[in-house]
């Protein structure tokens, strides 16, 4: 496909973007805090709307690489796909706005990683503590898992439920 460069729909598509990460990140918070709160009940709605607003997001990203794709295409810096390279032949109000977007996309992407990488390292850590409790309960197990058939299960511990009725 040969796109041509349109500087006002890049700018479209980076605000879109950029307010799509907002609304992932608020979703990935709610996804965490569900976790937390142990309120599995609503976690498959949660991390739907996760999934939903990342494959808007993949469109738009699928978009603006077409975008400046167009622009190498058009500019002296064709080889050079650094971002602000690419902008350099442009205007310096049209760099500045498009050096701003970049700059406020990327922020709101490093703060969700943060939050992600927190959040994984807190599971990472549940499930470590589980497996340590479960092998000082049940030290005769050999370092097994079995099912309530007795069956051997991966000790993983993706899916592990544990029953506190006696």
């Amino acid at each position: 496909m040969n796109e041509v460069w349109n500087f006002d729909r890049c700018v479209t598509v980076f605000s879109m973007e950029i307010e799509l990460i907002k609304k992932i990140y608020k979703a990935q918070n709610h996804v965490r805090s569900t976790v937390l709160d142990m309120e599995l009940s609503s976690l498959d709605e949660k991390t739907g709307e996760v999934k939903r607003l990342s494959e808007e997001f993949a469109v738009l990203e699928e978009e603006r690489v077409v975008l400046f794709k167009a622009l190498s295409n058009n500019s002296e810096n064709s080889g050079n796909n650094a971002f602000y390279a690419l902008i350099s032949g442009l205007s310096l109000s049209e760099q500045r706005e498009l050096s701003r977007l970049y700059r406020d996309l990327k922020m709101e992407t490093l703060k969700m990683k943060a939050l992600n990488d927190n959040f994984l390292a807190f599971l990472n850590e549940a499930r470590v503590m589980a497996n340590a409790y479960i092998e000082a309960v049940y030290p005769a197990r050999g370092g097994k898992l079995y099912s309530k058939d007795g069956k051997p299960v991966s000790q993983d511990l993706k899916s592990m439920v544990v029953n506190s009725r006696f």
